[in-house]
């Protein structure tokens, strides 16, 4: 049994190349001895406050270098760091801090309001640290991280033993219902994301296959943009894999995104890899090199990863004609399951919008555990078997269902329906639990969302149901359109019908502003379920 730990490797790879760069930020470099030392330090302050092995830390931290040395930090220290959601106000604040049973807090300057909003609701956190983003002053109640990262406090002797047990705890979801926190062993999701590193390891070879790694790489090492918040699984898991590497994170100045800036940061810092969202990301990014096709030098990229929404096709090309050695990497994957199935686009050929090659332990299976039939047309759950989450925090019951043993291998189903062609390639149709039931027939809202953001004039769409008197419900489509651009309806509809059945097709149509979705490609489903109740049945 392998006992991989984020702390011990990062920690290897700090005395293997001490003064290489680990964390940059416009002009600022934290070398990899620098990232240990600071992580030590403020590891050591967690263990004086009195938390101990396996106790909850909460990053309440937009993107920054204090995020990640707050992880390597808690890494060190054998606890559990808990991603904290900065959109989210004081009530699912405290849930989420509670739920996790939280005992320290780091939190930016510009989120002190909000901390101090709930401060007395949890009263078993020993220790506030505050975060200098040039927003007010450290507040009486907590320690400014700074202070302590710069302290030079060594790890005691008696810090906890750490193991390839201690968790990583990833909240997900809070649209459609309470955030729930995804339980990964440190040695499990070490060795997924190693699968698909720029430096692989043996997956048996413990701390030494660290430095051979490292030196039979040479001195060339991978740089990567998590361009979607660290709070995330998509940008985290991105980062892990780079730091496992060797290589170095690089975060933009501004926290929100702007593909500009973005750009202009892959140029200057020579970046190799970018972690991005979908089309949410890739649209604003094509837009700008369009406009601007001389402005950029970006051929040090060689990986554009994305997970979590859709990439269409059409934004794929675009991308490579601007970069023509990129790889454009489509994955299918959640916080509960990663790899489940990619695509890859090149100069060579691109994929199709939505789909994807299953991985070597993944299929898409019926309700009883069988898998589905290539070219049947029906319709499965895809699953992956092997290393994966160990269940949801405080949860046996959603564990149970997501987690489950079938043929006595334990597979992850963490709700993503798909058909498989004949070759193989699956077809993602979305989350059962947005499923929408008109007349009998299923309609997957992201299949339809899919089809009109590939029509021109589209900048965005989402798709739910509304009660309909007849057939129980109906489809509505809240459609956000490109600048300028003017789209008519009866066209858009006819557009439809050349790739989706007649029962898929939106009875409504409604043209918005503009869709919200936050900065890791997600949007608000209640907000638009509850805009689609006001049409009547038609």
């Amino acid at each position: 049994m392998t006992a991989w730990n984020f702390a011990d490797v990062w920690e290897t790879i700090a005395s293997v190349q001490p003064t290489a760069p680990a964390l940059l930020r416009g002009s600022s470099v934290r070398t990899w001895a620098e990232f240990d030392e600071r992580a030590s330090s403020t590891a050591a302050r967690l263990l004086e406050a009195g938390l101990t092995r396996q106790s909850r830390v909460a990053q309440y931290l937009m993107n920054s270098m204090e995020y990640l040395e707050s992880l390597f930090a808690t890494y060190k220290a054998a606890m559990v760091p808990v991603n904290t959601n900065y959109r989210y106000v004081a009530d699912e604040l405290a849930y989420l801090w509670l739920d996790a049973g939280v005992e320290a807090v780091m939190f930016h300057g510009s989120f002190t309001e909000s901390t101090n909003e709930v401060r007395t609701r949890v009263p078993e956190v020993k220790l506030w640290l505050w975060v200098d983003d040039g927003v007010g002053k450290c507040p009486e109640w907590a320690e400014p991280f700074e202070k302590v990262a710069a302290s030079a406090m060594e790890l005691p002797a008696d810090a906890p033993q750490r193991s390839g047990d201690d968790l990583f705890l990833l909240y997900t979801g809070g649209t459609t219902g309470q955030p729930k926190g995804v339980m990964w062993r440190q040695d499990d999701l070490f060795c997924v994301l190693n699968r698909s590193a720029t430096i692989k390891y043996q997956e048996d070879g413990g701390l030494d296959a660290i430095a051979e790694g490292l030196a039979a790489a040479g001195s060339s090492r991978a740089r990567v943009i998590p361009a979607a918040p660290l709070m995330h699984g998509t940008a985290a898991f991105s980062a892990f894999a780079v730091l496992d590497s060797g290589g170095a994170v690089v975060l933009c100045e501004n926290t929100k995104f702007d593909p500009k800036e973005l750009l202009d940061t892959v140029e200057v810092h020579s970046v190799t890899d970018l972690s991005i969202v979908g089309d949410a990301f890739a649209k604003p990014l094509l837009t700008a090199l369009d406009a601007e096709p001389e402005r950029w030098d970006i051929s040090s990229l060689k990986v554009i990863l994305s997970s979590g929404v859709m990439w269409s096709a059409p934004v794929k090309d675009g991308l490579i004609a601007h970069a023509p050695t990129v790889l454009c990497v489509d994955t299918l994957g959640s916080s509960e399951a990663v790899g489940l199935a990619r695509s890859i686009s090149s100069s060579r050929g691109t994929a199709k919008t939505a789909g994807f090659k299953l991985g070597p332990d993944a299929q898409v299976i019926r309700d009883d555990g069988t898998p589905v039939t290539p070219g049947s047309g029906e319709t499965g759950l895809v699953a992956v078997a092997g290393r994966a989450p160990i269940g949801y925090f405080n949860d046996p019951e959603k564990s149970a269902k997501t987690f489950r043993e079938i043929g006595g291998r334990r597979w992850t189903t963490p709700g993503d329906f798909a058909s498989v062609d004949e070759d193989g390639t699956v077809t993602l149709l979305g989350r059962g639990s947005g499923c929408i039931n008109t007349g009998g027939e299923k309609v997957f809202p992201e299949e339809v969302e899919e089809a009109l953001k590939l029509q021109s004039g589209v900048a965005d769409a989402v798709v739910v149901g509304a009660p309909h008197e007849r057939f129980g419900q109906q489809v509505i489509a809240f459609v956000e359109l490109a600048p300028r651009a003017t789209v008519d309806t009866d066209v858009l509809i006819g557009q439809l019908r050349m790739s989706l059945a007649a029962y898929k097709i939106p009875r409504r149509v409604s043209f918005v502003e503009s869709i919200g979705r936050a900065a890791n490609g997600k949007v608000d489903q209640s907000r638009w379920k509850a805009e689609a109740e006001r049409f009547e049945s038609a």
